[in-house]
């Protein structure tokens, strides 16, 4: 029987520059994976740009699940990113519930904040649709801010220490995720990712040499190459090392870009993942 190489992409699909699914679809073709998108909804520019139009596929995404059940899709995979409102996170719950029992890893990317604050727009009542996806989580994957938001704690601009930095994974992993990273913190005062791997129970922090530069959709490129190596095999500590230090030089290779909200144009730098 034929290996399924299939990964499905739930997130926004925005038009102006490479974020998002549009960010994770070359790494993952070029990793030797087949990647299947369901939008939703469609954004066109970075909410960092202050204005954009977003149009709701709620109604789209309803329509969906109930043909690709009938027709028998399956996926090895399914990544979640920006999911807008309560009645997404419920139906995109489901269906990842559903693929799971048929052997599908689940991979969240809770997408709502960063740098201390809810992205531009985004209203708090955002939180409570990612925490509902948590429990549907093999591997989910907040950056620090996102952390604070879904655990309620304070954001600290100098960092934690490393029991604080386990206490939020541990909150994280109370709403049902099974492993979990928390990237961009900082861990006794080091830029780090801070991680717990249910396949051992263990509890692990990876340092980095922290790049002076902003790039949106770095958590995007970042999620594309760590689901990548997990899903050739590799284990979840590997795996995050390799995509952070990828992450480290595509940033570096693009230190002099004009547009940091058009993010990493990932198709020019494939060969140095």
């Amino acid at each position: 029987m034929k290996e399924n190489r299939n990964i499905l992409l739930i997130s926004d699909l925005v038009g102006m520059g490479t974020i998002s699914s549009t960010a994770m679809a070359p790494i993952l073709a070029y990793m030797g994976f087949s990647t299947c998108n369901l939008p939703t909804s469609l954004v066109s520019n970075n909410f960092g740009y202050g204005r954009y139009a977003m149009l709701d596929t709620t109604s789209y995404l309803r329509q969906t699940f109930p043909i690709w059940e009938e027709l028998g899709f399956g996926f090895a995979a399914v990544a979640t990113g920006f999911i807008p409102s309560d009645e997404q996170a419920a139906l995109i719950s489901r269906f990842c519930a559903a693929q799971a029992a048929g052997g599908a890893k689940i991979f969240v990317d809770p997408v709502m904040a960063d740098l201390g604050k809810m992205y531009d727009g985004l209203p708090l009542s955002i939180v409570g649709y990612m925490r509902k996806m948590l429990g549907v989580a093999d591997l989910c994957y907040p950056n620090y801010t996102e952390a604070c938001f879904l655990v309620d704690a304070p954001y600290k601009e100098d960092g934690v220490s490393a029991e604080e930095a386990r206490k939020m994974l541990d909150g994280i992993r109370a709403f049902g995720a099974k492993s979990v990273l928390i990237t961009s913190i900082k861990v006794e005062g080091k830029a780090s990712v801070a991680g717990y791997n249910a396949a051992d129970g263990g509890y692990f922090t990876l340092n980095y040499d922290e790049q002076p530069l902003f790039f949106s959709g770095s958590g995007d490129v970042f999620s594309a190459i760590l689901i990548g190596h997990i899903m050739k095999g590799e284990g979840l500590l590997p795996s995050t090392r390799r995509a952070v230090d990828s992450m480290c030089k595509l940033i570096r290779l693009n230190k002099d870009a004009g547009d940091p909200y058009k993010g990493i144009p990932v198709e020019k730098y494939l060969t140095v993942l």
